[in-house]
């Protein structure tokens, strides 16, 4: 099958062309006709699998030929969880949009907001944005929904796990109620199915490979101790003489860390977390996708949306918490039916974080000991597959504008049971008063030369008479000042 099947504009067709592109992917080949025939869709598919193209094409298709929108007006809304995610559709966008007449731009946090709405002035046919950034710029009457006429909610699992769920339910109740709605996650959860039923209408359901690595991509785990993880990721690069690597490590420190040591060890390497400034990560991806240094270390959640052409081989310097963040992070590879290699460095600490992969994959990654780094803690055996086990939606800290933290979320245990976590402040310690409870006590304001009754301690009782006064220590509502 060829994309001409799809009766697209020769327009389109020559930028699908120039993108290298002839034949369409799987998800492609059902998403696109529903989207032409004004269908709404709920896609579930694996990042890689080419679902941007997949309703870029036809939302192309459809508008191209409609007159230009008003004065801060929107035709087609996407909606996407991170800075970094969203800055890929876009650029997809204005490729597949290179011979049409038409205006797209994309919106995010963490960059001056002023230039975007300027932007918006003169209406767009295509708007990408996070949920915080757009919500600040409806807040500026700075967006008009009124000719909207196709909203798109992409990496909606993603969504979901990052905590936007309040945010996207605010910015549906703003959109018009005729409208052709998209929804694709990576998986049909219970949450993204409650969730769709207020987004989509009798959709199409389509489900290509959830929960699967593409079957050119190539799964091998090293055996080592942590402490020589960074040896490890040393050698695998000297000796297969990588030029382009992407590593994923599972905190903003550890990212950080082996960035240091692989420059110590004079092999270029940029970082991507979300501590790093919009213009910082936007320069690593940039030094990354240019040649200009071999290997990109990023946190799962700043990595949303980084897609490279022919991205040889990736590392799993850490496990991730989650399963599911494992086939997104190798997803990253292997793409457009290309080889890719998937590598994972595995210590015996991870060894309940491996048999959760291979559950959810359904299968055993391959492993391979590399003769300098047999690992004194050897990693246990894998487990026999048993059926994956249902999804639950993960405990993402809230944070706008697609940057989430890479901590993982405090234990339920200890609240439930009404005990504190270790560390943690009770409300007495936070209070303004201590002690007792009752409250502060009421200073004496005793006027000079007037006699105090017989002083008395908290229980009501006289005081035992003292040879020498006591020294009171000042409290929060005794203490007195010099003017």
């Amino acid at each position: 099958m060829k994309f001409e099947a799809f009766s697209l504009s020769p327009k389109i067709l020559e930028a699908i062309k120039k993108q290298g592109y002839d034949t369409p992917s799987p998800v492609q080949q059902k998403a696109i006709p529903a989207i032409l025939q004004g269908k709404d869709v709920l896609a579930a598919a694996q990042t890689g699998t080419g679902k941007t193209a997949a309703f870029t094409l036809p939302v192309l298709q459809l508008i191209h030929k409609k007159p230009p929108v008003g004065p801060n007006s929107v035709r087609v809304l996407v909606l996407a969880p991170t800075r970094e995610l969203a800055a890929q559709v876009q650029e997809n966008i204005e490729n597949y949009s290179e011979f049409l007449n038409l205006r797209s731009t994309v919106v995010f946090g963490g960059v001056k907001i002023n230039p975007q709405m300027m932007r918006l002035r003169r209406g767009v046919d295509i708007l990408v944005a996070t949920p915080g950034r757009l919500l600040d710029l409806i807040g500026q009457n700075a967006v008009k929904f009124d000719r909207l006429e196709m909203f798109i909610l992409d990496e909606a699992d993603r969504m979901l796990d990052m905590g936007f769920i309040n945010d996207i339910r605010k910015i549906v109740k703003k959109l018009p109620e005729q409208r052709q709605n998209l929804m694709f996650s990576a998986t049909f959860s219970p949450e993204i199915r409650t969730l769709a039923k207020k987004i989509v209408n009798n959709p199409v359901e389509i489900t290509i490979s959830s929960n699967s690595a593409a079957k050119t991509v190539h799964q091998v785990m090293h055996p080592c101790d942590k402490r020589r993880k960074a040896l490890v990721l040393r050698h695998l690069i000297e000796e297969g003489k990588w030029e382009q690597v992407l590593v994923f490590a599972r905190t903003k420190r550890g990212a950080d860390k082996v960035a240091i040591f692989l420059e110590k060890n004079e092999i270029t390497a940029a970082v991507i977390h979300g501590d790093k400034s919009q213009g910082a990560r936007t320069r690593a991806l940039k030094e990354f996708k240019e040649g200009a240094v071999r290997v990109l270390v990023a946190t799962d959640i700043a990595a949303r949306g980084i897609d490279i052409d022919q991205l040889p081989q990736v590392v799993n310097f850490d496990l991730p918490q989650v399963a599911e963040d494992y086939v997104h992070r190798i997803g990253r590879t292997g793409r457009a039916g290309a080889e890719g290699y998937a590598y994972s460095l595995v210590s015996a600490d991870e060894a309940d974080l491996l048999f959760d992969i291979e559950r959810l994959i359904q299968k055993h990654i391959k492993r391979e000991y590399i003769q300098e780094f047999v690992p004194v803690h050897e990693v246990p055996a894998s487990k026999p597959i048993k059926p994956p086990k249902k999804h639950r939606p993960k405990n993402r800290k809230e944070l706008r504008d697609g940057v989430a933290t890479d901590a993982k979320p405090a234990s339920k245990s200890s609240a439930s049971k009404g005990k504190r976590p270790f560390n943690a402040k009770s409300d007495r310690q936070d209070s303004e008063f201590k002690g007792s409870g009752r409250g502060p006590r009421k200073a004496r304001t005793s006027k000079p030369g007037e006699k105090r009754s017989t002083p008395r301690n908290q229980q009501g009782k006289p005081s035992a008479p003292a040879g020498k006064p006591k020294t009171k220590r000042p409290t929060a509502a005794n203490r007195t000042y010099k003017k």
